[in-house]
């Protein structure tokens, strides 16, 4: 995976959440993917990806996310993401409608609380 990116794997509970630091874009978004699919089992009801502390997240980034929304959707399980309120991140989740496709929250607790 490219060292602009990296990507720490936690659970809570039965809840796989993915945080992600750096920067996400066409260079690393297919490494990222990999590692964040690699959480998904048959018996997930959800999972959480923290993007908290991303700096960067371009269209491949973005695509990613969507993919992945929809991946988990087609497999009855929810995706949700963290994003820290009024961040440049915050706003093209919000412009591009990636929020009305999965649950965005802008805390780590209030994303496992709403896909639990």
């Amino acid at each position: 995976m490219s060292t602009i990116a990296r990507v720490d794997e936690a659970w809570q509970g039965d809840v796989p959440v993915a945080t992600v630091t750096g920067e996400v874009d066409a260079s690393n978004a297919v490494d990222v993917g990999d590692r964040l699919r690699a959480l998904v089992t048959n018996h997930l009801q959800a999972m959480v990806v923290d993007l908290s502390t991303v700096t960067y997240l371009d269209s491949a980034g973005l695509n990613l996310l969507f993919a992945l929304g929809e991946q988990l959707r087609g497999r009855q399980q929810q995706l949700a993401i963290v994003v820290r309120e009024g961040s440049p991140i915050a706003r093209m989740i919000a412009i591009t409608g990636l929020g009305l496709k999965v649950v965005v929250r802008p805390s780590l607790d209030e994303a496992i609380a709403g896909v639990t």
